[in-house]
């Protein structure tokens, strides 16, 4: 696959200003972010860049900071190396290694997970996946019949998994993703991970006693209906994807209207995971 680079150069963009400009970037088919000394460089699948829809995005995102670009092709055979160099092991909770296929294994851990990236986000590395995981290590999967909505790469539904869930729906509507669903649960083996292609109309009609959610404010809003329909009665509902200051509050008083109850959250460099319970 033929992927295209976008440079990004700026002296006075805050830390918390370039995360919510990489989630804007990330919905109009960004999937790889790198740090460089003057910004930072966004990959896209080359025939998915739009660059009215950058414009646009730009327009309206950067605000009191400066911001300049370059578009440049990224030579195939050096894509691969990109992404390995940048792709460094991660534990979590001193109990979850997350590994890729080219990393040392580590026994030692009480859960381990092999994710092939494939380009798609969910790798653990980000904070909110990184909250998302330390919550699932924290509570019971015993049995219980669980989704994972916008799963990525399917990291979360392989740890429910292996902390012993019945079953886990991991829905995304990204092919690439359902297609790396389907590889890491294999690469962990894991036979109980079903992925499916779609959004939430995919799972009007099912119940889940878990549902698993690390997206962002705007789909969770859409989409918490639907997850109150679908969650049983003293079900668990885990989300992030969001920032503590400017989302919780709404997330919360929007989760409370459908009767849930909020229950705890978790922050890490602004960014925030919530758990509640369906009353």
């Amino acid at each position: 696959m033929k992927y295209t680079a976008v440079n990004f150069v700026s002296a006075d963009i805050q830390d918390w200003q370039k995360d919510l400009l990489i989630a804007d970037l990330g919905d109009i088919g960004f999937d790889t972010f790198e740090d460089t000394e003057e910004g930072f460089s966004a990959y896209i699948p080359s025939s998915n860049l739009d660059l009215q829809a950058l414009e646009t995005l730009l327009l309206h995102q950067v605000v009191d900071y400066s911001l300049d670009y370059q578009v440049q092709d990224v030579k195939e055979e050096n894509w691969n190396a990109l992404w390995e160099s940048n792709f460094n092991p991660i534990v979590v909770d001193d109990t979850c290694y997350v590994r890729a296929t080219f990393h040392e294994a580590k026994p030692e851990y009480t859960y381990e997970i092999v994710i092939d990236p494939k380009m798609s986000f969910g790798t653990g590395h980000h904070q909110t996946t990184s909250m998302m995981l330390s919550y699932i290590l924290e509570n019971n999967f015993q049995s219980k019949n669980v989704l994972d909505m916008g799963c990525g790469t399917g990291i979360l539904a392989i740890l429910a998994s292996k902390k012993g869930a019945k079953s886990v729906l991991a829905v995304d509507y990204d092919t690439i993703c359902v297609d790396s669903v389907k590889e890491n649960s294999e690469l962990n083996n894991i036979t109980n991970v079903k992925p499916l292609l779609g959004s939430k109309e995919v799972i009007e009609g099912q119940k889940f006693d878990c549902i698993l959610a690390n997206i962002n404010r705007n789909i969770l809003l859409d989409q918490m209906s639907t997850y109150a329909d679908n969650l049983d009665s003293n079900g668990e509902l885990y989300i992030s994807g969001f920032y503590e200051e400017e989302d919780l509050p709404i997330l919360r008083k929007f989760c409370e209207e459908l009767s849930f109850s909020f229950v705890s959250n978790k922050v890490l460099d602004k960014w925030c995971a919530a758990k509640f319970i369906k009353k």
